[in-house]
């Protein structure tokens, strides 16, 4: 425990964020053990995956993925814009973990309005606790971190470490969906294998940036939930990117055996 006091404030006693803490890492390992069961969560080229009877999914809760995805992210993006007026001058630290949450969903909703391209569709049991997770996530980070104001610093500061990691995650995260979107021509809504980037040497780059997104995040805030939040992201996006590299070989007989899933040469 010494160790992890060097470089991490004290845990607060809040029991919401406490009970947040476990909830989050909790939830986040079961939708990560679930997908590599095959049990998605019903968006993206998995949208359909729970529906083995091959019958037509109907359901009034489907919706496009454009609006699916900005349902996603709004929530979380107007909620780390508002802490900046609601928890102003707390100090430098703050003001920077306030920026990179404003940052990371803002760059989720413009990918969502501008980038991405859609072949499917989203079911609403899917969206919402995609939604409720990014939302309570993104106020729990602020919260816990405003709870920190009276404490001493860690003797180790990782706010500049952590912003590169940020920005690395970020840079890399919506180069690799740019990437993804120009896959497809106008009109197209194919799936093919993506190429360029990281691609030749992982499916999933993407995932594996937006986890150096959030250990920036837990750098910057140096919390005990950012450093859950982060562990449990990671966690899940390996089940995610495990599920996304078995679609890809079910799919593309001519898919490169020797591509891994998220982390290069090993996983």
């Amino acid at each position: 425990m010494s160790m992890f006091s060097n470089f991490m404030f004290p845990p607060p006693s809040s029991i919401f964020v406490t009970t947040m803490s476990i909830i989050s890492f909790i939830a986040l390992v079961n939708y990560g053990i679930s997908e590599i069961r095959g049990k998605h969560l019903n968006y993206s080229k998995f949208w359909n995956a729970n529906n083995n009877s091959g019958k037509q999914i109907k359901f009034s809760g489907k919706f496009s993925s454009k609006v699916g995805m900005l349902l996603l992210y709004t929530p979380a993006f107007l909620a780390a814009a508002a802490s900046f007026w609601i928890f102003p001058n707390e100090g430098f630290r703050s003001t920077v973990l306030h920026s990179a949450l404003s940052l990371h969903y803002f760059k989720r909703v413009f990918e969502s309005l501008f980038v991405h391209k859609y072949s499917a569709s989203m079911l609403l049991d899917s969206a919402i606790p995609i939604t409720l997770s990014y939302f309570m996530s993104t106020i729990t980070l602020i919260y816990t971190q405003h709870l920190t104001k009276e404490l001493p610093q860690p003797s180790i500061n990782l706010i500049y470490p952590g912003i590169m990691l940020f920005l690395i995650g970020i840079i890399g995260n919506f180069y690799h969906h740019f990437l993804l979107s120009k896959l497809r021509g106008k009109g197209e809504k194919e799936y093919k294998i993506p190429k360029g980037g990281l691609f030749g040497i992982v499916i999933c780059p993407h995932y594996l940036f937006e986890i150096i997104d959030f250990y920036g995040v837990f750098f910057i805030s140096q919390t005990l939930y950012s450093l859950c939040f982060a562990i449990g992201t990671t966690l899940y996006l390996l089940g995610r990117s495990y599920a996304t590299r078995n679609w890809y070989l079910s799919k593309f007989e001519d898919f490169p055996k020797n591509v891994k899933a998220v982390i290069p040469f090993v996983f």
